[in-house]
This record gives C-alpha cells, sequence and structure tokens, in this order.
C-alpha cells in the first residue's frame, strides 16, 4: 500500500487564512471529482469558513469526558473505516484529550498516511518546536502545543499562507477573526505589529529553508554539479593566515551589496593534519564571521583547490573570495598557487582575487626553519665526518691493488648514509662532498691527483654525491616529519584538554587563565584590556591597561612586563610570565587566549542579559497591565454605567424588582472593580517591596466566614470544615482574607455546575493548613508554577475573565505572611491549593524530648491546663 501524501498550510499567526485555504484546496478536489472529507476542522466561528465547509462531508467527532468536562476530538477509527481520498484535518500541532488514540494530532495523520489517506493540514509557525522559544521571547506568550519540525519537514508540500501585519490587524478589527469581545485585549498584546512582523519573517526564513532542502535533494538527485544561482552564497576561503579578517570583511561587504546573501567561510586543512592554518587566528576569524552572520566551516583535502570549488559547489555558492598569495615571486614561478589552480576549475561560480598586505611576504611558518634533528645528533653527525672519512681512506688505501673503484664508492656511500641517519642533512651532504674528494685522490686513476682520466669514473663520482645527497634529505624530511607529527600530537592533546575543559562547562575566564598556566608551566597569566589611548609613540602607557582577571603571581600590570603577550584583538592581551615561549608554544597559546576571548565576551553578555532581564519583564507586565486595564477593568464599570444608567432615564417605568436588580448589578459590578483595583495595587506593591503586612495571632475560623460574606453569591458554593479548636496563626488578617477570597472564587469559577468547593484547616505540628479544594479539570504538573505567573491565565479557557493576579497575589500575599502557597492534583480529579501559615511560637506542641522524665512510680504528673509557653513567651 502506498502511503498518504501530506500537505501543510504554513501560517505566520492565527487568523491569517490557513484553514480557509484548506478548505478551498479541498473545495476544489472534489470538483475534480476526488473523494474528500473533513476529518477535523474548526471554524472558530467564522462564517465565511463555516460556508466552505458546509459543502464537504464531515465525519462525526468523537466525544469525551476528562475530569467532568466534554470534549471533542477527531475520530480516528471512523476516519480510516470511511478511508477517503483526501482527510482535511486542521490544526496540525493540537495537543488530545487524555485517553485519546495518540497525544498529538499530528500523530493522528500519521496513521491516516500510513492508511494511503492523502492528509491536507494546517499548522502555525509559532508551533514549530525549533522556534518555539524564540516566539516566546517575541511575544512573550509560551506555546504548549509543538509539533517537531521533521514532521513538517517530511509534508510533500508546504505552502505559506501569508497576510501583511496590517491586513491582519484589519481584519480583526472587523471582527473577521475573534469576537468584538476579545479584539481589543488581543491587538494590543499577541497581534501588535512588531510581533506580527517577526512572525511572519520567521515564517518566510523557515519555508526559505525547507524550499533549500527540496533544491538541493531535486540537484543531487538528477546529478547537477553546476551551480544554480537560485539564491546567492558567498564563499570565503581562509588559510588561517592573517589575512583572513581582511578577506572576511571584503566577504561581508559583497554579500551585503547583494540583499539576502549568505555569508560562508571555509578552512581547508591538509587530511594529515600537520600542516595548517594559525588555530588562534582560525579561532579569532571563526568569532569574527559569526558575529558578521555568517557560518564557518572546515574541510580536509590535500587538492585545496579541488577541496575549496567541492565545498562551493556543495552549497550551490555564487561567489568565492580568495586572498591573493602570500608566496614569493620564485615560487608563483615554480607552482601557479591555489589562487590560479581555483580561478581556472571554477566554472560559473565568480572567483574574487582580494589583495591584502601579505601579498608576498611568504608563509611565515616559523616551525619550518627550525632543524629536524637535536644538537647532540648535529654534532655527532660533524663529529663522524671528521674522523670516519679519514679513517675508511687510511684503511681502503692499502686495497687499492684487490678492490675496484664501484667498491670503494660503495663503502663511503655506506658512511655518508651511516652519517645521514645519525647527523642528518648538512652533515651528510658534507660527507657527501668530502668523500668524492678523497675517492677522486686516492682511488680514481691517476691517483694522488684531482683529475680524472675516465668519464665513466666522472659519471660514477657524480652519481655518489647525488645519491648521497638525495639520501641526506630524505633522511632529514623524515626526521623533520617525525617531529612535525609528534609536536601535532602535543598540541591535539593540549586542544583536546582545553575542549573538554570547556564542554565539560568550565568556561570562566579565571578557570581557564588557571588551566593556560598548568599547561605551559608558567608562573601567572593575566588577561589584559585596554582602557587609555595609545600614546604618540604608539606605545599604550602602563596605565592605560586594566587587569580583567589573573592566575597565579607575579600580576603582569601591562604587556611589557610580561615574557610573553599574546594579542587577543585591539583590546584585550594575554600577558604571561615565567618563561619565553618558542614560536610552536605560542601558536597553541593563542588558540588558548581566544578561547578565553570568548569566555570573556560569554560572561559579559550573561551580565548584560541578566541587566536587560528585569527591564524585560517591566515592560511586559506593563503591556499586560494595559492589556488588563483596556478589557477586564472596563467590563465591570461598563456594566456599572449601564445599570445606572437604566436607573436615570425617565423613558422607562421600572418596577421594584427590576430597580433592585439593577442596583445589585451596579453593586456587584463595582465590587468586581473594586476587587480588581486592589489587586492590582497589592501586587504593584508586592513587587516594590512596599506592602504593609501587620503580623499578628489570628483565628482561621474568624476569617473564614468573613472571607464567605465578601464573595457574596459564590461563598454558597463552599463547604466549610474548620475546627472550633484550631491554634491561631500568625498572619495578616485582611491579607489572609484576600488570600482566601481569591483562592476560593478561582476554585468557584473552575468547578462544575452543582459541585461544591471543599474548604479545611487542620494542624500539623507548627503550622497550620488550609486547603481550598475543587473538582474542575485541574492543572497538569508541569505548570504548577506557570499558574502563579502574573497577568496570564493558564489553558485556552475564556482569558478576559480577568486579569490573571489572583493566584499570583495570592502566593505574593502569603510569602508576605512568612507562609507558602502550593498546589497539588486532588484525588479523582481537579486542583487543591495549600496555605501553610506558621502558629505562634508560644502555642506551639512541646517536642517529646522537653516532656519531664518520670521519676518513678510515685512521681506526681501535673494535669495539663493547656498549651505550654516557651522559654520566650515567659
Amino acid at each position: 500500500m502506498r502511503r498518504g501524501r501530506l500537505r501543510i498550510y504554513l501560517g505566520a499567526a492565527p487568523g491569517v487564512g490557513k484553514t480557509y485555504a484548506m478548505l478551498c484546496e479541498g473545495r476544489r478536489a472534489q470538483d475534480r471529482g476526488r473523494d474528500v472529507v473533513a476529518a477535523l476542522v474548526e471554524t472558530h466561528g467564522r462564517p465565511r469558513t463555516a460556508e466552505l465547509l458546509a459543502g464537504l462531508e464531515t465525519v462525526p467527532r468523537r466525544r469525551m469526558l476528562h475530569r467532568g468536562a466534554a470534549f471533542e476530538e477527531m475520530d480516528v477509527d471512523a476516519v480510516l473505516g470511511r478511508a477517503p481520498r483526501i482527510a482535511l484535518v486542521d490544526e496540525l500541532a493540537h495537543t488530545n484529550v487524555p485517553g485519546s488514540r495518540n497525544v498529538k494530532r499530528w500523530q493522528d495523520v500519521e496513521e491516516l498516511l500510513d492508511a494511503g489517506i492523502d492528509v491536507i493540514s494546517t499548522v502555525n509557525i509559532q508551533h514549530l518546536e525549533s522556534v518555539n522559544d524564540v516566539v516566546e521571547q517575541i511575544t512573550g506568550i509560551p506555546q504548549r502545543e509543538t509539533v517537531p519540525d521533521e514532521v513538517v519537514r517530511r509534508a510533500d508540500q508546504v505552502e505559506l499562507v501569508d497576510m501583511s501585519p496590517e491586513a491582519l490587524r484589519r481584519r480583526m478589527a472587523h471582527g473577521n477573526v475573534y469576537g468584538p469581545e476579545k479584539v481589543d485585549a488581543a491587538l494590543s498584546n499577541y497581534f501588535r505589529v512588531g510581533n506580527l512582523t517577526a512572525l511572519r519573517e520567521l515564517a518566510l526564513l523557515w519555508v526559505a529553508d525547507k524550499v533549500d532542502e527540496q533544491l538541493d535533494r531535486y540537484r543531487a538527485e538528477h546529478g547537477i554539479a553546476t551551480t544554480w544561482e537560485a539564491r546567492e552564497r558567498v564563499v570565503v576561503a581562509l588559510t588561517g593566515g592573517p589575512e583572513g579578517e581582511t578577506l572576511l570583511r571584503r566577504a561581508a561587504r559583497i554579500a551585503a551589496r547583494t540583499k539576502g546573501a549568505d555569508l560562508l567561510a571555509v578552512h581547508v586543512a591538509r587530511s594529515d593534519g600537520l600542516a595548517g592554518g594559525d588555530p588562534a587566528l582560525l579561532a579569532r576569524q571563526r568569532t569574527l564571521v559569526e558575529s558578521m552572520g555568517g557560518t564557518y566551516h572546515q574541510v580536509a583535502g590535500d587538492d585545496v583547490p579541488r577541496a575549496l570549488l567541492e565545498f562551493a559547489r556543495g552549497v550551490n555558492a555564487t561567489q568565492l573570495v580568495l586572498g591573493a598569495s602570500r608566496r614569493g615571486r620564485l615560487a608563483q614561478i615554480l607552482a601557479p598557487g591555489v589562487g590560479v589552480e581555483t580561478t581556472a576549475r571554477s566554472g560559473t561560480i565568480d572567483v574574487h582575487m582580494i589583495s591584502h598586505e601579505h601579498v608576498r611576504q611568504g608563509r611565515g611558518h616559523p616551525s619550518r626553519s627550525r632543524a629536524a634533528l637535536t644538537r647532540r645528533r648535529r654534532l655527532a653527525g660533524w663529529a663522524m665526518v671528521a674522523t670516519l672519512l679519514p679513517l675508511l681512506t687510511a684503511v681502503l688505501v692499502p686495497l687499492r691493488g684487490a678492490l675496484s673503484l664501484p667498491s670503494f664508492i660503495l663503502l663511503f656511500l655506506t658512511t655518508v648514509v651511516g652519517v645521514a641517519l645519525v647527523g642528518g642533512m648538512w652533515p651528510a651532504i658534507t660527507a657527501a662532498v668530502g668523500g668524492s674528494l678523497l675517492l677522486n685522490y686516492f682511488f680514481t686513476p691517476p691517483t694522488g691527483k684531482f683529475t680524472i682520466a675516465d668519464p665513466e669514473n666522472f659519471f660514477a663520482l657524480a652519481v655518489f654525491v647525488l645519491v648521497a645527497a638525495a639520501v641526506s634529505m630524505i633522511v632529514d624530511l623524515a626526521a623533520r616529519r617525525t617531529r612535525e607529527a609528534a609536536r601535532a600530537g602535543a598540541d591535539a592533546q593540549v586542544l583536546s584538554a582545553l575542549a573538554g575543559h570547556v564542554l565539560r562547562g568550565e568556561s570562566a575566564v579565571p578557570s581557564l587563565l588557571a588551566r593556560t598556566r598548568e599547561t605551559f608551566g608558567l608562573a601567572s597569566v593575566t588577561l589584559l584590556e585596554r582602557r587609555g589611548p595609545v600614546g604618540p609613540d604608539d606605545r599604550p602607557d602602563p596605565g592605560a591597561w586594566r587587569i580583567v582577571a589573573t592566575s597565579g603571581g607575579p600580576v603582569c600590570a601591562c604587556p611589557d612586563a610580561a615574557d610573553t603577550d599574546v594579542a587577543v584583538d585591539d583590546d584585550l592581551v594575554l600577558a604571561a610570565r615565567g618563561r619565553l615561549l618558542d614560536a610552536s608554544d605560542r601558536h597553541v597559546i593563542e588558540a588558548f587566549a581566544a578561547q578565553i576571548a570568548v569566555a570573556l565576551r560569554q560572561e559579559r553578555l550573561e551580565e548584560e542579559a541578566e541587566r536587560v532581564r528585569p527591564l524585560a519583564e517591566a515592560d511586559r507586565m506593563r503591556t499586560a497591565l494595559l492589556a488588563a486595564v483596556s478589557h477586564d477593568l472596563r467590563t465591570p464599570l461598563a456594566s456599572a454605567t449601564a445599570a445606572v444608567d437604566s436607573l436615570r432615564t425617565t423613558d422607562v417605568e421600572w418596577s421594584e424588582e427590576d430597580r433592585a436588580e439593577l442596583l445589585a448589578t451596579a453593586k456587584e459590578s463595582l465590587e468586581r472593580l473594586d476587587r480588581l483595583v486592589a489587586n492590582l495595587l497589592d501586587m504593584s506593591r508586592l513587587q516594590a517591596g512596599a506592602l504593609g503586612v501587620a503580623i499578628q495571632p489570628v483565628a482561621v475560623e474568624e476569617v473564614v466566614p468573613v472571607a464567605l460574606d465578601d464573595l457574596g453569591a459564590p461563598g454558597d458554593r463552599v463547604d466549610t470544615r474548620v475546627p472550633g479548636d484550631l491554634p491561631d496563626v500568625l498572619a495578616d488578617p485582611a491579607l489572609l482574607e484576600r488570600v482566601l477570597v481569591n483562592l476560593i472564587s478561582n476554585a468557584v469559577r473552575y468547578s462544575p455546575p452543582g459541585e461544591k468547593v471543599l474548604l479545611t484547616a487542620s494542624a500539623y505540628g507548627d503550622h497550620v493548613e488550609i486547603r481550598v479544594v475543587d473538582r474542575g479539570p485541574g492543572i497538569p504538573p508541569e505548570a504548577y508554577d506557570q499558574v502563579f505567573l502574573p497577568f496570564q491565565r493558564l489553558g485556552d479557557r475564556d482569558n478576559h475573565t480577568g486579569v490573571g493576579l489572583g493566584l499570583a497575589l495570592s502566593r505574593g500575599l502569603a510569602e508576605a505572611m512568612g507562609g507558602t502557597l502550593l498546589p497539588e492534583e486532588t484525588p479523582g480529579g481537579g486542583l487543591t491549593m495549600t496555605v501553610t501559615l506558621p502558629v505562634p511560637a508560644w502555642i506551639r506542641p512541646v517536642p517529646e524530648a522537653d516532656q519531664p522524665a518520670d521519676e518513678g512510680p510515685g512521681a506526681e504528673a501535673e494535669p495539663p491546663e493547656g498549651p505550654r509557653l516557651s522559654e520566650e513567651a515567659r
């Protein structure tokens, strides 16, 4: 059986027309004779959407009960039994009611696809898992329902349903998205122009990435290697040299001139790992390209032009930026170089050769100028030249009549190879030249003269010199490569330890400085930052440096006081004391310095984020408060105003019952308004730390009736079970009353009709617990903390029946009185809010350890006269 095809309409925000587009496509398919059913479509009360749905066959939904409430979900079995050709399934990210066939609706869709049914569905960008946190940062509203990106990416077609923010806001203002009572709050919160613009950009970028994937897959399936200039991509090649920053900035300007162009940096490393760029420079250049919005890549290959072009074609690049060669003129004559080879093979990719200040200055590998062998071995080689050649000549001269010239040459060649193995290239070449002269003078006719009579002997001596020199160079090269490999292995271990140090989360600047000092055996390592201008002689004044962090001692106050200083960037310098580092060690310590600079920037960004976070929270609170004032405060005020205006009118003769009802409505609305204003003021006082709290012993059984009276009619739905012998608690009576009123009103609001709310209290040790128990839908445990956030309401219920301050204020008031407010699940379904308050110290029960011990059978015990007073109370 073939798998069904999935088509998804992706929208930037609710109301852009995803469901409408899905129904239009369903109607078109039906007109073409396809078997189409509406498996589940949410019209949200929109008449034009309902009109489109009216012409389609609809599969009845499955009704389910959860915690006393009825819900409707897609009946997967019914759709599979109907087996249509196309099924319309709305809201792909929806979470099904507990007890459903699957947890998520996209899992239901997977079953339909596996059954060979084509599915057309809808989803908003904010529900994609990869951008969920970004959407929360933009809008300030967490999205609890998400769908994995891979599910949407696997879709056969993804179509963006787009609409400008202004057009969407006009639709909302006209009542085409939400009801009139919700429009004001929506426009001032989630549907602000800035939010909609950011969400629209997220949707466009996500779809563009999806299109890129489809294009790459198509080119790979059809073997297309040429570049298709569907989207500009600029690739800059980095060698790890000092010219890299110049190339990156030039490439960034090229990309900026083409709006929307991607910037990619690539470094080609030798596959043997021995010849590469400066790791510190590469680290800084990687940071630079990422700060410009580009990406950094590294590939391995011995043929650099080929590796560069393979990478460029693989990412469908349109332009390639290279630096002019740093090799000398002679080297460029002998070999064309990477730039020339790359340009010759580039094909349709444009190649930019960028000049820089390091042109023809050489690659500058300091490690190559160092001798391959140790000084002791080189001295041993020169000693062998000085002793073995005369000794061998003295031994072979008496044998001139017994051996031929080739035999003498082989013996001398053996000696030269031995010198090469011990002393390296230059002693061996000296031995080859000296040996050829000795062979010429003592063993080549005519002997005793530096002349050669037979041309064959001249040829033999020439071959001897060339072979000896070649062997010497090979031995030296092998020794050099061995030394480089050992050094590269040691550097790799050091850098691997650094990487592990960072991955373990120990990347704080002091920790990295300590690791640097230990790795290189230094006395102290100090990170300095420039804080003053450079003097006229281009040398910084010692007082112009500030110590950011240090490890060990003595501390370097300026770079001039250090044995080794490494410039991290224009303002940061790593100063080390203890010994002068050689060139190879300096390369590695530069990588450490680059990582330390990254850690410093990360710390400062975190500090900046901490400073900005209160401002962002204040802005969020301000926005939410404005939304609350614009709707929730206005609603009771409007009701009271309408009731008073009705009473004042002279056109209608009101009966006494009508007048009483209007007065009751006005009173109820004004009381509700008074509670909302009081909650807002108390929350602001709590956040400012200015709430006055008068702690005193309070009897719970006296506060509960007052709270119920304050509630009015909802108080009749409360069943109270407060023992009369309950000890007093330390609390503010007015604040405790406010806490109970908010908790009880919240419980009544979410309890099923006819179900009473239970209020109980009991003493446990040195505290009293007051519980408000309801049988409503409850809250999942993972959302317990979320319900205490101000200006929000959990779930998809009507968010416009209050400002969402009740629970947040209740917890704040309870904690201000020295207590706690914690939620827990009601056995059998529902939510229990538990207020815990301390009992005064002088009436707390005395621990058993404080009770007087029995003095024997005759000891008299005092009868208890009530709670025992503590020492403090006495």
